[in-house]
């Protein structure tokens, strides 16, 4: 008997509970849709909110301007919202919650396969609603991003800019290209070497040969290992890579070659030192000193060790030619050097000494890509200063054509 009344309890208990859970009005009208512009991973999952969620109330509040009176307050608001979902033939589970007054969930990393989902508003009490009526939806992917489209043709204008300059140049059309006054300087400075009787030193950086500022480097030391060799001058090579060093020596050996002078290429001028930055310093210093180099070259990635070498080879005597993309170590080598490749000056030094169609026409094909990005950061400025100026909505924000073309050009043009 005494069983029995235990039972009997707990079952008027739970039913208690569930009417009293169902006091709390449930989200209703879910719908689930694809997301757009995706991978076919994520689902959207939108929802009216309870008439017991506080952002409701408040809603209707701001809606009715004749309405002077506060919110009502809610004896259980709603605190959050559970989403649960499921595959075909599976049991419901949570899969995400959001905060009271929010109406939207997207659902992400999902297969292509349909997904079942439904929502429940959770109470201050911690009473949950009932269940909003099921809803499904199936990812799919798109073939093209939409949001990019711009962007693709911004990419589109460029490619086939560098195509079209290659295929110019190839037929032979004459590509100006601005003279960099460096690379120029480089017959000058080992013409110098020769009539003092003293080596050209080249420095290719300090970092390995997988770092794009070596390689630019090397391409630079094969010009200046061309001079050398028609004007019979020396040429010395420290490097602080093993690698770098290896290349070097087929670079010079092949450029000597061109040059119709391999009797006069050395491997053994082209040598490692030492891996430790400042012990590579001392050791070419040193050798700055003792030896006296007519002309210094530092093409590649340098650090702190970059002032050293040029105040050192600037106490001799020396000319310099400097080269590279370190924004830190540029001012010391413009400082105290007779030339400075800087950044884009740097890289574009191949195409400029080798006159080679591909690297002509992708030369030119970046300058017409760099022209585009430099006029919409201009146009991008003027709107925003000027959007300043205009004035502000009831909402406190900006409306009007300015703030339109500003919006185009943020999630348009650049895709965000």
């Amino acid at each position: 008997m005494r069983i029995f009344t235990i039972l009997i309890s707990l079952v008027l208990l739970e039913c208690s509970t569930s009417l009293y859970a169902q006091k709390l009005a449930p989200p209703t009208d879910l719908k689930v849709v694809d997301v757009d512009n995706d991978k076919g991973d994520k689902l959207r999952l939108t929802w009216t909110l309870s008439p017991d969620d506080p952002a409701t109330h408040i809603e209707k509040t701001v809606k009715d301007k004749a309405s002077k009176e506060p919110p009502a307050e809610l004896a259980n608001p709603v605190v959050s919202y559970l989403i649960e979902g499921k595959q075909e033939n599976e049991e419901f589970e949570e899969v995400g919650t959001v905060d009271a007054g929010v109406s939207e969930f997207v659902a992400e990393k999902l297969e292509r396969r349909d997904y079942f989902y439904r929502v429940k508003a959770i109470g201050a009490d911690e009473s949950i609603s009932a269940t909003t009526a099921e809803a499904s939806g199936t990812p799919v992917r798109q073939w093209i991003d939409q949001s990019k489209l711009y962007f693709g043709l911004f990419m589109f204008v460029v490619c086939g800019s560098v195509v079209y300059f290659i295929e110019a140049a190839k037929a032979g059309k004459t590509l100006k290209i601005r003279k960099i006054a460096g690379l120029e300087a480089i017959e000058e400075a080992v013409g110098r070497a020769t009539e003092m009787g003293r080596d050209c030193l080249f420095i290719p950086g300090i970092q390995d040969i997988n770092d794009i500022q070596t390689v630019a480097g090397l391409i630079v030391l094969n010009r200046v290992a061309e001079l050398t060799a028609e004007y019979d001058a020396g040429l010395d090579v420290p490097t602080t890579r093993s690698l770098v060093m290896t290349v070097a020596r087929e670079t010079v050996d092949g450029a000597y070659t061109a040059a119709g002078r391999p009797d006069l290429y050395n491997p053994d001028n082209i040598y490692y030192v030492t891996d430790e930055q400042f012990g590579f310093v001392a050791a070419v210093t040193g050798k700055m000193v003792r030896e006296k180099p007519a002309a210094c070259f530092y093409m590649g990635a340098f650090y702190a060790e970059s002032l050293i070498f040029a105040e050192t080879a600037n106490t001799i005597g020396a000319i310099q030619i400097a080269g590279t993309a370190m924004p830190s170590q540029l001012p010391f080598f413009v400082a105290a050097c007779d030339y400075v490749l800087i950044g884009e000056e740097f890289f574009a030094a191949s195409a400029y000494l080798s006159g080679e169609p591909q690297q002509l026409g992708s030369l030119k094909g970046q300058d017409v890509g760099k022209f585009i990005a430099g006029l919409f950061l201009i146009v991008g400025a003027v709107l925003m200063t000027a959007s300043q100026f205009v004035h502000r909505g009831e909402s406190g924000e900006r409306t009007g054509p300015l703030q339109d073309a500003i919006t185009f050009m943020t999630e348009s043009l650049l895709g965000s």
